[in-house]
């Protein structure tokens, strides 16, 4: 090789050497509880925002299923992912999801929210009891609200695994779905929770002339934000730093109407793990 070709390939292997090092992707999962093209719509002022907060592109990534979203981060597709409780605790034993912030409704003090059963208003069913035999919906198996709660209702009040107690039981594969289920009288009922049922209304995607709350459950901790527990702790810093404090700087969005993001930690879904324990749920049940 001439020395005239070493000097030109020493200085453009200098260049190479010298070029800033491509910019980070940061990738946000979300689980498909409401419409997909609505959930996105509505994380875009907080997908922004973090992108401004962290100085890295963010983009969204969603999934057809829950499962898929936890898989994602597993396979470390996804760095950040919105979870319901469950799809959490199972993300966190599948892919080390660590739970970070939970949003809080505008009026509340808490992160809760329940899971529900609704019923079209002009049918029989006005309680539990009434459903025995019916054709029913949930939403997915690794839902909170609308899989895991409605059959823990289900079995603690019958002592019958849904698909024994109802007529005909189905899953529907989003909140929003099951109550146009309701509405359109395709179930004579459905699993849902508060958020997507007042959420709904408000839109006047159905009335409470039309779709009526027959039971709720007890308060479940709020959906959480988490990262993956493998990233590094200053980043995890910066993302946790930037959801809680962006209240300071924009209107919060998520899942419902929020005011603020809160710190959430581990703990906060013990009561989700000590049910997935005692109706002795196995990952397949839940990962179907």
């Amino acid at each position: 090789m001439s020395i005239m070709k070493k000097s030109v390939l020493a200085a453009l292997m200098g260049l190479v050497l010298a070029a800033p090092a491509a910019h980070a992707e940061i990738t946000l999962g979300l689980i498909p509880a409401e419409n997909t093209e609505e959930m996105i719509k509505k994380f875009e002022p907080m997908r922004a925002y973090l992108e401004q907060k962290l100085g890295e592109p963010v983009k969204v990534y969603t999934a057809t299923d829950y499962t898929g979203v936890i898989e994602a981060m597993r396979k470390k597709r996804i760095d950040i992912a919105w979870f319901g409780p469950l799809s959490y605790v199972l993300a966190q034993q599948e892919a080390g999801a660590e739970p970070f912030a939970a949003g809080i409704r505008k009026g509340a003090n808490s992160h809760t929210y329940k899971s529900i059963f609704v019923a079209h208003c002009d049918s029989d069913i006005k309680s539990l009891k009434d459903m025995k035999g019916k054709n029913v919906a949930f939403v997915n198996p690794a839902s909170t609200s609308g899989g895991l709660m409605p059959t823990y209702m289900i079995v603690k009040e019958f002592g019958m695994k849904p698909e024994q107690f109802f007529g005909k039981f189905a899953y529907t594969g989003s909140h929003d779905a099951a109550e146009l289920a309701v509405k359109n009288k395709t179930v004579d009922a459905a699993a849902d929770n508060d958020i997507t049922y007042e959420k709904m209304l408000k839109k006047g995607q159905f009335t409470k002339e039309e779709n009526c709350v027959i039971a709720e459950s007890a308060p479940l901790p709020g959906s959480p934000l988490t990262y993956r527990g493998d990233l590094k702790p200053e980043l995890k810093a910066k993302i946790k730093d930037a959801i809680l404090n962006a209240h300071k700087d924009i209107q919060v969005t998520g899942y419902g109407e929020l005011s603020h993001y809160a710190e959430v930690t581990p703990a906060d879904y013990q009561m989700v793990r000590d049910m997935v324990k005692e109706l002795g749920l196995s990952k397949a049940d839940m990962l179907k």
